[in-house]
Parts: C-alpha cells; structure tokens; sequence
C-alpha cells in the first residue's frame, strides 16, 4: 500500500468516525467526555523513518517523516491541530512505513477530560531504543491582538538552554529570555507578544549578555509573520539522524 493510499484511508477513517458511522463508540469517537491530542515524531533514526502512527488499532497518522506530526498532517476533512479521544489510558503504535508489519514503538499515555497533550516519539539514534515524552499543553486562547507562544526543549545534545524570541536580528544582549534554562524535556510556560515577525534564537543556558551573538546554536524564522489569535509551540531539537547541528519546529496550537 501507497503512503497516499494509508493517508486516504487514515482520514476516511477518522472521518467515518467524526460522523458517527460506527456501530459503537470508540476511544476516536467524540461521543463522551474528551481531551485532545497531537503527536510528533521526533525519532532520530533514518532507517525507522517515516512511520505510520496506530491509536487504539485506528489509523491517527500515515508516513510522518522526522519532525512530521498528525493529525494536522492528514488529508481533509481530518485536517486539526489536535483530535479529540475519549479520555482513559490510550495506547498509540508507531510502525514502520515501509513496512508495517514493523513495530518501532508502543506509547501508553492516559487523556484527562479537557486536557490537551503533546505526544513525542524520541531517541532511536544509531538503533537505539524509541521512548517518548508527553506535554500537558495549557494552550490559552489568545485575544486577536495576542500570539501566545511556548518552547519545548527536545534536543538531549543542546542541554539546558535560553530561548530569545525576538523581532528578526534584535540585539542579544540586552534581550531578555523568552524561556531561561530551559532544561531537556521541559516545557515553558506561554508568554504572551504581539502579532508580527519574529526570529527564535538559542544559547547554552547562562551565557553571559556580552557573548550571546556569538554562542548561537539554532536561529529559527517562522515562514510567516505571527498572527493575531494564534497558539505556537516552538519545538528545539536535534537534527534527524542526532546530535548537532539544533534544529527545530514550529506547531500551530491555535
């Protein structure tokens, strides 16, 4: 099968399942309480990429590459930032896309009423084994003048770091943290800024003002101006097969 057929078939699914076409509810099935959830791979192993992502034996994502993550990756109409699961302990499996009949990981995490998580796939460099770390994403609604923004450090090779979102080529040095020592695996809370341009710069945590603009480790531009009413989440990681250079992500919350 096609990665372009398993995706027909990922959203069809999905799809049958929003409009309630099943004979009996599911944990897919929004017929009940629910949080919400994402998932991203971040699985630093070329010969285990892409994968397909299984939640409770449905179909949730086809061919997600490194740094790839469902459902918003799905065709239409399953298109989202986040789907709604009923909630209680959720088991995903991840295959292997070129051959499904390959398990890369088993993820058992637990979806809260109202709660919206961030499930990422990690590890896997060199054959190493695949493990995972869930966000719990407070994800806050934005007024139209607002751009609420977080990050969250993935990348065991840059260990803790700050985090300076700016406007594109502010001064360092006279800058303050958007997110100071941020440790591997750890999420910052959403800070607040105004629509517009901006540019996500990092530095191992504690550098001094003075030698920031020359202590660097990832320069991220989003393609597009920030909007208005917008959620994002900033994801730090290592490149896809680990280790350096930092790279990182942009994932629409809002």
């Amino acid at each position: 099968m096609t990665i372009k057929s398993i995706g027909f078939f990922a959203a069809l699914a999905l799809f049958s399942v929003a409009c309630g076409t099943k004979e009996a509810a599911g944990p897919l099935e929004p017929t009940g309480a629910t949080g919400r959830v994402r998932f991203v791979n971040l699985i630093t192993d070329p010969t285990r990429n892409p994968v397909n992502a299984i939640l409770e034996s449905v179909p949730f994502g086809a061919g997600l590459a490194y740094g790839g993550t469902t459902p918003s990756s799905l065709p239409a109409p399953a298109t989202a930032n986040y789907s709604p699961i009923l909630i209680g302990g959720r088991t995903l499996v991840l295959q292997k896309t070129a051959d499904p009949t390959v398990t890369v990981a088993t993820i058992n995490f637990t979806v809260a009423d109202g709660v919206d998580l961030t499930v990422y796939a990690t590890g896997g460099t060199g054959g190493a084994a695949v493990t995972n770390f869930v966000t719990t994403d407070a994800n806050p609604v934005p007024t139209p003048t607002q751009v609420e923004v977080r990050i969250v450090n993935m990348s065991p090779t840059a260990g803790p770091l700050d985090v300076f979102v700016t406007a594109p080529g502010a001064d360092l040095s006279t800058a303050t943290p958007t997110a100071a020592n941020l440790a591997y695996q750890a999420a910052s809370p959403y800070v607040v800024v105004a629509p517009g341009p901006y540019q996500v710069r990092a530095v191992p945590a504690g550098t001094a003002p003075a030698l920031r603009a020359t202590s660097v480790v990832l320069t991220l531009s989003p393609s597009a101006a920030l909007a208005g009413g917008t959620g994002r989440t900033v994801v730090i990681a290592d490149r896809a097969a680990g280790g350096a250079p930092i790279t990182g992500f942009v994932l629409a919350d809002r």
